[in-house]
């Protein structure tokens, strides 16, 4: 019974969707990008690891945004992680940066962690990096999945003269693919697709193929250092060769059997090794 209703739900979804949007498209789309964006958010998990290093709270974007420090007498270096994750994925990773004295900030992400909000997107989620980068002037920053595509935009949208150095860890890159999987589990038609599109355009400005990071990467100037693994099944490791291609000062890690996480102390020792190049 659970795998037919797992299974008659997202049916029962698109078909709301593509009738709704015939009678109000505008609506349609909005409920419709809401729900893709809505964030799974229940108890702060770690938290003990978290209040222990609060840092305050940032209004950014309309959102209340948890920060937290790692102080030290080197660079600062600024995390970003990924969807329906908080700054604790990053503690072998903040490990190694204290060893290394660099001065570590980050942050948990809009209706992520001890944020407010329900809803993630990119453009939001930029809204807030680009905050931060202007409050703290990081040297250098990490973004793992979601957070490596938003640094990316980042960059692209408002280049940081002060930012030299950016890693990204299983990040995504075309905008379409991630749409085309949202249509594909929903089964929406084409129609409502492009009447999704033209909604996303209305909104940010940008059409469904224009938002992608290998095309962001060609303006980069910054040095970048990218990690994917081969059989990454949440993020396609085809994402970071395409932005590999295109940005001049990037080199590409590739690895097979790590996962999309990549918490492991050989991916953590590169990124130092980098960091301090």
């Amino acid at each position: 019974m659970k795998k037919l209703l797992a299974k008659a739900l997202p049916l029962a979804y698109g078909q709301y969707f593509n009738v709704y949007s015939l009678l109000m498209p505008k609506k349609a789309a909005h409920k419709a990008f809401n729900l893709f964006c809505t964030v799974r958010k229940g108890k702060v998990q770690q938290a003990e690891y978290l209040d222990k290093n609060k840092n305050g709270v940032e209004f950014a974007a309309n959102h209340k945004i948890q920060t937290y420090h790692w102080p030290g007498a080197k660079e600062t270096v600024l995390l970003v992680h990924g969807w329906e994750s908080n700054t604790f994925r990053w503690r072998n990773l903040i490990k190694k940066l204290q060893e290394a004295n660099f001065n570590i900030v980050a942050f948990d992400a809009p209706s992520h962690g001890y944020s407010s909000g329900e809803l993630l997107y990119v453009p939001l989620y930029e809204e807030v990096v680009h905050f931060m980068v202007k409050k703290y002037n990081p040297k250098y920053a990490i973004g793992h999945s979601v957070g490596g595509m938003t640094l990316m935009y980042n960059e692209h949208k408002n280049p940081n003269p002060g930012v030299e150095k950016l890693v990204t860890i299983g990040s995504p890159s075309e905008f379409y693919e991630i749409m085309d999987h949202f249509q594909q589990i929903l089964k929406f038609n084409n129609r409502f697709m492009s009447v999704l599109n033209d909604y996303i355009y209305n909104r940010f400005g940008f059409q469904i193929r224009e938002f992608s990071t290998s095309k962001f990467a060609a303006s980069n100037t910054k040095m970048g250092l990218l990690f994917h693994d081969k059989l990454d099944i949440v993020a396609p490791y085809h994402a970071s060769e395409q932005v590999h291609t295109n940005w001049k000062g990037s080199k590409l890690v590739s690895t097979e059997g790590l996962g999309h996480s990549m918490h492991q102390e050989e991916i953590n020792n590169q990124i130092i090794e980098f960091l301090e190049a």
